[in-house]
């Protein structure tokens, strides 16, 4: 009987143990959102699962900023990857199912506009272009590449861009068209970057847009378009994408931070405040390997502080897009 008793007092302790240690081990958090984001993200979590070895587990998503934010303020996700800050309607959502927002940047970003390599007439495009080639009114009326330059040749242009999900979308549209979410629908649209990589890549009539790190990993089959603002407020003309044109404000209107938002709420876990910490601890490397450029120190500490007193909402008052932010604008976080 003894015997008995002794079996059932470990079967019972091994179903009240086993399920203990299944869940600290089912330590998750989630994470979706922008395409141009991820590569970061994905990046900060495998270092951060490294070092917690195997103890939490990141799931990072695309659903593009848009999607990412849906989720996120529907609860379902513990932290959003953006890039452009949280827009009205979002605040709004997030306001009428009761979640708190933190709003971090992790990086700055120049949008690439890339052709086939094949292509030997495009030596680069103006904002004025671009907004000739992408606008509303473009659709079924600007076809062909002789249409936005005569001496260029009379083919089709075939186009490739994020989806309207992606908060590079929203931002592309704002800075070049003047209204963001305004653009001609007759283009492939895709929420990830490497879908449209692929279609430039493999097509000589294509012109596209995506994050530069998209651009930086697949240089050997793209084109890289340098972009003439038209106020000549460099004085060198067109300017290509780098780290250092981005960084020091010149490749304009196309640079913009790079945010996540994160629910504070879960915050409050362990597994998603260590790994918030982390990101804005190491992750200013990680934002480098990736191709993305990194904020100065500064911004990282007073994000990081901005983090540990839980201040919610956004420095960008919610609106959404903005046009020519620069690394002075991020320094203006509370401290």
């Amino acid at each position: 009987m003894k015997a008995q008793r002794f079996i059932i007092f470990l079967i019972l302790a091994a179903s009240i143990l086993f399920p203990l240690k299944a869940e600290a081990k089912r330590r998750l958090v989630k994470v979706d959102g922008s395409s141009t984001v991820f590569p970061i993200t994905e990046a900060v979590a495998e270092e951060f699962q490294a070092a917690k070895r195997g103890k939490v587990m990141v799931t990072v998503g695309i659903s593009g900023t848009g999607g990412g934010f849906k989720k996120f303020c529907r609860g379902e996700t513990d932290v959003s990857d953006a890039s452009r800050p949280i827009k009205p309607t979002e605040v709004e959502l997030c306001r009428k199912n009761g979640i708190e927002y933190i709003e971090l940047p992790v990086a700055y970003d120049g949008i690439a506009v890339v052709v086939n390599p094949g292509n030997n007439w495009v030596d680069y495009l103006t904002v004025k272009e671009l907004k000739k080639i992408w606008e509303p009114s473009a659709q079924g009326r600007v076809t062909k590449w002789n249409q936005i330059r005569p001496e260029w040749p009379d083919k089709e242009i075939h186009l490739y861009g994020p989806g309207v999900d992606s908060g590079t979308y929203d931002y592309f549209t704002e800075a070049i068209v003047g209204k963001e979410g305004a653009s001609r629908g007759d283009f492939t649209a895709s929420e990830d970057d490497n879908v449209l990589v692929q279609g430039v890549s493999t097509d000589p009539l294509a012109l596209g847009f995506f994050g530069f790190a998209y651009y930086e990993e697949n240089r050997d089959k793209l084109k890289l378009v340098p972009i003439d603002d038209g106020n000549d407020s460099n004085g060198k003309g067109p300017i290509l994408p780098t780290p250092e044109t981005v960084n020091n404000g010149t490749y304009q209107p196309l640079s913009r931070p790079l945010f996540i938002y994160v629910n504070k709420k879960a915050a409050k876990r362990p597994e998603v405040r260590d790994f918030v910490r982390f990101y804005l601890r190491e992750g200013r490397e990680l934002v480098r390997e990736v191709g993305y450029i990194p904020l100065p120190d500064k911004a990282y500490e007073l994000a990081l502080k901005r983090f540990e007193k839980g201040i919610t909402g956004s420095v960008f008052a919610g609106k959404g897009s903005q046009v020519g932010v620069r690394i002075e604008d991020l320094l203006k976080i509370e401290e």
